[in-house]
């Protein structure tokens, strides 16, 4: 059914759980993954220049490759595709890449640090939920933990 199917990274480890569905969803299909990593940047400041949100970026970036670089040495037909926004503009990064590559799914993953946001879906699934152009699968971290 879902034969190109979207994994959107920001390289956290809610990120990392919705990996294994991709995964799993690509291989079943014999199909493609895509990974969409969206480096988000600050407005401009006073002395001006936007700067990454993640202070580890470069970190995120390289975690991004050794994971795709797996992928891709284990047999799987993946590729990334890297994006820049401005805070806030991730959902629509990604939904434009599921577009641009006739993505059949986005699969991303929730978000809870705190006790409030574990009851909310993070921000960029939310936003996917409303403007993707194919289904979202939103992979609730807590509940492949056993949590829920």
């Amino acid at each position: 059914m879902f034969k190109k199917i979207v994994w959107a990274t920001d390289g956290s480890e809610s990120a990392d759980k919705a990996l294994g569905v991709a995964k799993d969803l690509a291989r079943e299909s014999g199909g493609e993954l895509i990974a969409v990593h969206c480096e988000e940047f600050t407005l401009p400041g006073k002395g001006g220049g936007s700067q990454p949100r993640a202070a580890n970026e470069d970190d995120l970036r390289a975690k991004i490759d050794r994971q795709v670089a797996e992928l891709s040495g284990n047999g799987m037909k993946v590729s990334l595709e890297r994006s820049r926004a401005k805070v806030g503009g991730a959902a629509h990064a990604i939904a434009e890449a599921a577009t641009t590559h006739g993505g059949d799914a986005i699969v991303v993953g929730t978000r809870g640090q705190t006790p409030i946001a574990g009851l909310l879906v993070g921000s960029v699934t939310q936003r996917l939920l409303h403007i993707s152009p194919c289904p979202v699968i939103a992979v609730p971290t807590r509940a492949q933990d056993g949590k829920a």
